[in-house]
C-alpha cells in the first residue's frame, strides 16, 4: 500500500481539447509550489487524475507537504489517498477495514461508500462495491452508521488499472493554475491592498509582473525589503515574480516643486501608471493591475481613477474595486501577506502626500498642470526606466 495526494481540480475539467493544456501547467505549479518542501516527490498524471506521489523511503513532514499544495492555484481539493495493486475484492476489503480501523478507531461516525469503476473489466460495478463494502465494513466496525445523504466519513474508491481510496478532502485555493492566461503588470506598493490584488488576477491564470516606486532617502531600504517580502509571499501562490524597483524620487520632487500640492497625488499615479506601462509592454503584459478600491482614499474616487486611467493604453485590472477594506484585510490575512503589510516602513506615496487632495479632479486642471513638466520631466522618465533594478523574487 502506497500513500498518494490525489489532485482535484474544477474547471480544467470542461476545457475540451485543450485541457491537457492546463493540466500540464497545474503539473509544473505543483513541481513549482513543493521545491521548498523536504523530500523528494513525483507528480504525474494519469488517465485525467493528477497525483503527487513521495518517493519512496523519503522523509517528508505531511503539514509541509499539504501547505504548499494549499497555495497552488487550480486546486480544488487534494485527498491524502493510498493506492494498491488488483489483488481481488477479499484482499482490497481487508486493506481498507485495516485503513478505517486504524483512522477512525471506535467512535462512532456515520459514513458510506463512493466507488467509481473506470476499469470496466473489474468483475464488480460501482453499485455492487458500495453494497458489499459497505457491508462488510458494517461487520467490522460496529460503531459505523450508514447515511446517504450526508455522512461524517465519506469512503471513496476508485478502481482503475490500480485501486486507490480516501476519506478525507483538503480544500485547495480553486482558480487557474498560473500562466495559463496570459501575464500582468502588478503596481506593488507597502499596503494591504495591493498583494492582495495581485493574488486574486494571479487565482485567475495571470502570471504576475510588478512594478515599485521606491522613493530615497525618504523611504528606507527597509520600506523596499518589506516590499520584496510581500512579492514573496504572492509568489507562493502565483509562481516567480520579476520585480521592477524604480528610483521615483526625482520625478516625485519635480511634481512637488512645479504643481499643485493638491493635484499631487494623481499626477504622480499617472507617472507610475505610464511607467508601469512601459516595463508592462518590455514583459509582454497585457495589462496592469492595482489595488484600487472605489472611494477609499482621495485617489481612488470614480474622477480620480478616470483620470489615472487616461494615460493607458493597456487595461487596468482593478480586482478590489468593489470591496471594503475589511473584506481586502480578511482576504491579506487569508494569504499571510496581512502582517508584512502592516509593518510602520513607509512608502513613496504616503511620504508625498497631500493635506487636502483634490477628490474630483478635472482632466483639463491636470493637463495644464502637468505642462509645467514639460521640458523636465521626460530626462528624468528616461533616468527613471535606465536605473530601475529588477530582481526575480520567488518562494524557493
Amino acid at each position: 500500500m502506497k500513500k498518494i495526494y490525489l489532485i482535484k481540480y474544477g474547471e480544467i475539467a470542461i476545457k475540451g481539447k485543450n485541457r491537457h493544456l492546463f493540466e500540464d501547467a497545474l503539473v509544473r505549479q505543483i513541481v513549482y509550489a513543493l521545491k521548498p518542501v523536504d523530500g523528494d516527490f513525483y507528480v504525474r498524471k494519469v488517465q485525467g487524475r493528477i497525483y503527487v506521489e513521495p518517493d519512496e523511503g523519503t522523509d517528508y513532514y505531511e503539514e509541509e507537504l499539504i501547505e504548499a499544495l494549499k497555495n497552488v492555484f487550480g486546486i480544488v481539493a487534494f485527498c491524502p489517498a493510498y493506492i494498491v495493486p488488483d489483488e481481488g475484492f477479499e484482499k482490497l476489503t481487508d486493506t481498507i477495514i485495516s485503513y478505517m480501523k486504524e483512522k477512525y478507531g471506535t467512535g462512532e461516525h456515520t459514513f458510506k461508500v463512493n466507488a467509481r469503476r473506470a476499469n470496466k473489466k473489474y468483475p464488480m460495478d460501482s453499485m455492487e462495491i458500495n453494497a458489499s463494502l459497505g457491508e462488510k465494513l458494517l461487520d467490522a466496525m460496529p460503531n459505523l452508521k450508514v447515511d446517504v445523504h450526508d455522512p461524517e466519513v465519506l469512503l471513496s474508491v476508485e478502481v482503475r488499472e490500480e485501486i486507490n481510496f480516501y476519506s478525507e478532502e483538503i480544500p485547495g485555493p480553486g482558480g487557474m493554475p498560473s500562466g495559463t492566461s496570459g501575464r500582468a503588470m502588478l503596481l506593488l506598493s507597502g499596503g494591504i491592498d495591493s498583494p492582495v490584488a495581485g493574488y486574486m488576477i494571479g487565482k485567475r491564470g495571470v502570471t504576475i509582473d510588478a512594478v515599485y516606486f521606491h522613493a530615497p532617502p525618504y523611504t528606507s531600504e527597509r520600506a523596499k525589503q518589506k516590499v520584496v517580502d510581500l512579492a514573496r509571499i504572492v509568489s507562493k501562490f502565483t509562481g516567480p515574480i520579476k520585480l521592477h524597483i524604480v528610483n521615483f524620487t526625482d520625478m516625485q520632487l519635480n511634481i512637488y516643486e512645479k504643481c499643485p500640492h493638491d493635484e499631487l497625488t494623481i499626477i504622480m499615479r499617472r507617472y507610475m501608471m505610464r511607467i508601469a506601462e512601459h516595463f508592462a509592454e518590455e514583459c509582454g503584459d497585457l495589462g496592469l493591475i492595482t489595488g484600487e478600491s472605489i472611494g477609499q482614499v482621495a485617489s481612488q474616487t470614480m474622477q480620480s481613477l478616470m483620470a489615472t486611467n487616461e494615460v493607458c493604453t493597456l487595461p487596468v485590472y482593478r480586482p478590489l474595486i468593489g470591496m471594503d477594506k475589511q473584506e481586502i484585510v480578511t482576504v491579506s490575512e487569508k494569504i499571510g501577506t496581512y502582517e508584512t503589510s502592516i509593518l510602520p516602513f513607509e512608502d513613496c506615496c504616503t511620504i508625498f502626500v497631500a493635506k487636502h487632495p483634490v477628490t474630483k479632479p478635472r482632466l483639463k486642471n491636470i493637463h495644464f498642470s502637468e505642462e509645467k513638466l514639460t521640458g523636465s520631466m521626460e530626462e528624468l522618465f528616461d533616468k527613471a526606466i535606465e536605473t530601475t533594478e529588477i530582481i526575480t523574487v520567488s518562494a524557493e
